[in-house]
């Protein structure tokens, strides 16, 4: 491609809206261009990055025994309703009707749409185990679409599913895909981790999120450098203590004037005590519009995930200041479990409480001396909370590390979640029915992209992993006015284009300074300078993108030496 014609409207400056990265550096290169909230349109570097990155995931599928399929992005309710999603996948579906009146959804996820092929076309034990897979737009309508590609509204998707008559089958796929997204992953040179994960909206009974790690990511892992344990920290598990001894001629809890100290640090800072010694009344409201009361200590913070999947209930939110004072009597930052007639749910760390400060029910008073046991009772205790730093490792008792990520790829082992709900059967040997065992598989195509730049990337710009990078190689004739150096430059483009090696010639009559800083915004992996100084020595100058090294070929050589250096960059990442 010659760069005279291609259109790459790059920037000088970064947008006003955007926050990351990715998100700046895709808009200067002249990648992606903004169409409305969340919704961006690919301009033809950006798509030729997608395009590589599909066809490894196409590559890697096909490894692992998937079949390319196309599902339609629009969905009848009827589906949704079957499987009961339509009214609890919440309001990140986007709802419409058609001219008759029929409901519709524009598919976020296809797991309704499969299932209903599936339980149409299969029929035997035969039939199974299959794998099918798609490639295609979703649509989720989030409250805060940010950060460019990684958290848009409208995404490209690579979602595949498997189908098994038993559970033996279906750990069988589920471990063939954990190998193909490994596989994947590491082809595209990032550095990435495997952790267990929640599984959301999804359901299922396990699932493995593929988190590329990079200090921007909106995502925290937990790692535990002893055992090798990784989970985010929605997921990352925490045991009961054992519960404390409380002594018989223990004092009363007293009532303290707190006026107008609401938060933790406002109560420990009067009061002289520690964090983990406060216990935080959370109140929630229910589906039913119930109150719902989550008590963690002072020092953790609530893991709503957790406490949403304990009650099954995805619509659970925060209750309002209305809502707090009419069941506790007293404004917000004073309510306390003590004589609170609500359902009670209690972090494991609370049962191992000996006395703690709570919120008095009653404006700008807090009761110090609280024993759970004896003031307060729940027998509700589950793990509620956010892991942390320096938190024992559920699985080894080691430290863990938290670490930043961004998620990729998430993989789960649904069960009978869907086939149950809609009917999926086969008729085994015997002639009986039964369910058939179903796993999803999902990676964000452009969300990876964008991770790939948050990785990969420096004051100057872009620096593309050579499996993803639009070009392989650009060369800069440095005088285009010269006719010697225009004709060398492209001989060698031509000769590359030969070999197989993706290249971009940058034919514009623009100064050199204009096209090196264009070559290091854009992050093509290699750079082939040609100016009247080399061509004077039979020379060409080339650099790496991701280093500082420049070295001089000579120019016959060159091609050659070219297409050495990328299948070695291309086996470091294979291996």
């Amino acid at each position: 491609m010659r760069r005279s014609r291609l259109f790459l409207p790059t920037l000088k400056e970064d947008p006003a809206d955007a926050e990351v990265t990715s998100h700046k550096l895709l808009i200067r290169a002249g990648f992606i261009r903004k169409l409305a909230t969340g919704i961006f349109s690919y301009l033809p570097l950006g798509l030729m990055a997608l395009r590589r990155f599909e066809n490894i995931v196409r590559e890697e599928m096909l490894r692992a025994g998937a079949q390319e399929i196309l599902m339609p992005a629009v969905q009848p309710s009827e589906l949704w309703e079957e499987s009961g999603r339509w009214n609890h996948y919440g309001k990140e579906l986007l709802r419409f009707r058609d001219r008759h009146d029929n409901d519709y959804c524009f598919g976020p996820t296809h797991e309704e749409v499969i299932t209903d092929l599936i339980r149409r076309e299969v029929r035997s034990y035969r039939d199974l185990p299959m794998n099918l897979y798609q490639i295609q737009t979703k649509f989720r309508d989030e409250i805060r679409p940010r950060f460019g590609l990684m958290r848009g509204r409208e995404f490209g998707m690579k979602d595949a599913y498997s189908f098994d008559i038993d559970e033996a089958g279906a750990a069988q796929s589920y471990r063939a895909m954990f190998e193909a997204y490994n596989r994947i992953f590491k082809r595209c040179g990032l550095r990435f981790s495997a952790v267990e994960a929640d599984s959301g909206n999804i359901g299922g009974s396990f699932s493995h999120e593929f988190m590329v790690l990079a200090d921007t990511g909106e995502d925290a892992i937990v790692n535990c450098p002893s055992c090798g344990y990784a989970a985010n920290t929605e997921k990352a598990e925490f045991s009961s203590p054992e519960a404390a001894l409380i002594s018989s001629d223990a004092p009363a809890f007293k009532k303290v004037l707190t006026q107008d100290m609401r938060t933790v640090e406002e109560v420990t800072g009067f009061l002289g005590v520690a964090p983990k010694d406060i216990i935080k009344t959370l109140i929630y409201k229910s589906e039913q519009n119930s109150a719902v009361v989550a008590l963690v200590r002072g020092d953790h913070e609530l893991n709503e995930t957790k406490l949403k999947n304990i009650l099954d209930d995805n619509s659970l939110e925060m209750a309002d200041p209305a809502f707090i004072r009419k069941l506790t009597g007293a404004p917000v930052g004073f309510s306390g479990p003590v004589g609170l007639k609500a359902r009670v749910l209690a972090d494991y760390s609370i049962s191992g409480m000996t006395e703690a400060v709570v919120g008095a029910n009653e404006a700008n008073y807090h009761l110090t001396g609280v024993i759970p046991q004896r003031d307060f009772t729940t027998d509700e205790y589950y793990d509620l909370r956010m892991a942390e730093a320096g938190d024992s490792c559920p699985r080894c008792g080691g430290e863990l590390e938290i670490k930043r990520g961004i998620e990729v790829g998430h993989v789960f082992k649904l069960g009978t979640k869907y086939s149950e709900a809609m009917n999926a059967t086969y008729l085994d040997p015997e002639g009986q029915s039964r369910l058939i065992i179903m796993g999803c598989y999902g990676i964000g195509i452009g969300r990876t992209v964008a991770a790939a730049i948050e990785q990969n990337h420096d004051e100057k710009g872009i620096i593309w992993p050579v499996p993803l990078a639009p070009f392989q190689v650009v060369v800069l004739p440095l005088q285009v006015q010269d006719e010697k150096v225009r004709q060398a430059a492209e001989a060698l483009y031509l000769s590359l284009q030969d070999l197989g090696v993706e290249t971009l010639l940058d034919d514009r009559k623009e100064r050199a300074g204009i096209k090196f800083k264009d070559a290091d915004l854009v992050g093509i992996p290699l750079r082939l300078a040609i100016s009247q100084r080399t061509l004077a020595k039979n020379e060409v100058e080339f650099k790496e993108r991701a280093g500082s090294e420049v070295q001089f070929f000579k120019l016959d050589e060159t091609p050659q030496r070219v297409r050495e250096i990328l299948d070695r960059l291309f086996a470091e990442m294979r291996s």
